[in-house]
Parts: C-alpha cells; sequence; structure tokens
C-alpha cells in the first residue's frame, strides 16, 4: 500500500480525520458525485473519480465500515470511493442475506475478492465473526487484500489464485482492478495466475466436506467455469452468490444455474425487496435495468438455506406491513 498515514473515514458518523483541505474537498465531491450519479446506476462516476484522484497525492484511505471493520483502498479509487457516500450500500442484496445469517455457523468463501470488502465485513462482529477465505488471483489487487486481512487482525486467510473448472494456469486480462479476469484462458500476455476449482478446497484441505457455505463467485466471465468445478461443494448446505452481467439480455449465468444444475436460481426483487424464486428468466429482464453494472443471484440446492431465505422474506413482509 501506499506509504504515510491513512486518511480515516466513519461511515457511520461522517468524521473524516487527516485529510489536508484539498484531500476533504475531494471528499466532499467523490461523496457528493455519488449521490447524484446514484439514480443513473453511478454511470460515469468511476471515470470521473479517477480523474479526481490525479491531482490527489498518493495516500489510502481507511474506511470504518463498523465497529469492528477497516477496509482500506487508495485515495480517489474511482471503484470504491462511493463509499464516501454515507446513504450508498454497495451490493445490498448480498448485505440483506450475510445479516440475516449472521446466527447461522457457515464459512464464507469469498472468490474473486479484489481488496476484501466482503471479506472485512463478514468477519467483523456485527456480521457473526465468520470464518472468511478470500480468494483473489491478481498480484496487484491481493497486495492490497493481504493487507486488509493484517488491518483487520488477520482475521481471514487470503490465497492467491483464480477459480475456474480445473486445475491449472491462465492469465489475467484487463485495466481495472475490479475487471480482471481469466476469461480469455490459458493464452495471453497477462500476469500469469495459477487455477484451481472450488472442489479442490476441499480436496486440499481448506473446508471440510460437509458444512455450511455461503460462496461468492465474483469471477468476471468464468462464473459458469467456477460453477462446474464446484459441483461437490454445491451439494452441501452451500449458496453461490453469481453475478450477472447487466450487459447480457440472455441472461448467460442464471439460464445455466436454471437449466443445467439442481440448484433452485433465487434474486433479489427491489420492488418488493424479497428473495424470489426463479421459475421464468423474465424477471430479469424487469431487474437488470443498467447495462453497465452486475446483478447478484443466488443458487442453491440447500433446503437449510431455502428456509433461511423464507424466514428472511417473512421478516420483509412483517416490517412492510
Amino acid at each position: 500500500m501506499t506509504a504515510g498515514p491513512p486518511i480515516q473515514f466513519d461511515r457511520a458518523s461522517g468524521a473524516l480525520e487527516g485529510a489536508n483541505l484539498w484531500e476533504r474537498t475531494a471528499a466532499l465531491a467523490l461523496a457528493t458525485g455519488s449521490k447524484i450519479s446514484s439514480p443513473f446506476s453511478h454511470r460515469g462516476y468511476i471515470g470521473c473519480a479517477n480523474l479526481l484522484r490525479k491531482t490527489l497525492p498518493e495516500r489510502n484511505i481507511a474506511i470504518k465500515l463498523n465497529d469492528d471493520a477497516i477496509f482500506e483502498f487508495p485515495y480517489g479509487d474511482g471503484y470504491w470511493s462511493k463509499l464516501l457516500d454515507r446513504s450508498y450500500h454497495y451490493e445490498d442484496e448480498l448485505e440483506l442475506l450475510f445479516r440475516h445469517a449472521m446466527d447461522v455457523d457457515y464459512t464464507f468463501i469469498d472468490c474473486g475478492a479484489n481488496y476484501g470488502y466482503w471479506s472485512v465485513l463478514v468477519s467483523s462482529a456485527p456480521f457473526g465473526a465468520h470464518r472468511a477465505i478470500a480468494i483473489e488471483p491478481s498480484s496487484q489487487n491481493f497486495a492490497k487484500l493481504a493487507y486488509n486481512a493484517r488491518v483487520n487482525g488477520g482475521r481471514f486467510e487470503t490465497m492467491q489464485c483464480a477459480i475456474g473448472s480445473g486445475r491449472g494456469t491462465a492469465h489475467l486480462s484487463g485495466t481495472k482492478h475490479e475487471a480482471f479476469s481469466i476469461a480469455g484462458g490459458a493464452g495471453g500476455c497477462g500476469e500469469e495466475v495459477p487455477v484451481i476449482t472450488l472442489d479442490n478446497l476441499v480436496e486440499d484441505g481448506k473446508v471440510a466436506e460437509t458444512g455450511k457455505y455461503l460462496i461468492k463467485l465474483d469471477v468476471e466471465g468464468v462464473e459458469i467455469e467456477a460453477i462446474k468445478g464446484g459441483a461437490g461443494l454445491l451439494q452441501t448446505d452451500s449458496v453461490i452468490l453469481c453475478e450477472e452481467h447487466g450487459n447480457d439480455p440472455n441472461h448467460t449465468v442464471s439460464r445455466y444455474i436454471l437449466e443445467r444444475t439442481p440448484l433452485a436460481l433465487i434474486v433479489h426483487d427491489p420492488r418488493s425487496g424479497r428473495m424470489e424464486t426463479v421459475t421464468e428468466l423474465s424477471i430479469l429482464d424487469r431487474i437488470k435495468v443498467s447495462s453497465h453494472i452486475g446483478y447478484n443471484v443466488f443458487g442453491t440446492a440447500s433446503a437449510f438455506w431455502q428456509s433461511r431465505i423464507s424466514a428472511l422474506n417473512a421478516g420483509i413482509t412483517r416490517r412492510m406491513q
């Protein structure tokens, strides 16, 4: 990470500490830009934030997500600076599930962890202090991920590799840290990274053959390959949290889950606030309103997790009455 003490920002109170006048002005601009662009799915925000970042000294900002969670990244980063907007919720459908499952003894497997946002949160006390394994192939991202693990007392495990359909190696492509991918296969000129499967985590003793798991697959174009490589683990009490790309009108990932696996397909419906079981993919035509962002869908064969999701929905219904 960059040299010098980080700027500190508390999401709960809004307190910003350790910033000079220009850095404070930039924080206001970044937060305001997030609010203004939020009705448009933050279209254009990342580019504008990254331009602003070029005017800032190289420093980190440490965001206090809750009383037991610190998430640090380069100040002005276009992808993560939306967190300066206290009204912004990152992937709120995932947070809904994680909060509802805080009392469940599960392991979180964070594939495509980036800088570790969800591993930091899920392993924190307000989310149940769960065991987490954060998996990230990019050496550039992994350094920041490992740093965030240390900042939070080393309470979650980190692995530098990609997730796919079989063991091997692949090359990363892409220029944005939030969108590195091995989708191009083994060829290419990007960074070479090892590839393992979800089931290899069991074979290698990283996780037990039986247990409860929440598995985030933010793997940029190789979601189906990752699902194929986890056939055994997905027969346990597990849920995959999988990105469905907004620019894919064919709903390729959801279609594969629904038609080619034994998993029930579930999606968060923002209209009702409920988790809805998908029987017809047309529901995604309504939900996927923006082509430049991802939408999370859930796949599970577990009666336990389906029961928990039903209880979550019942709670939402009661609160709305």
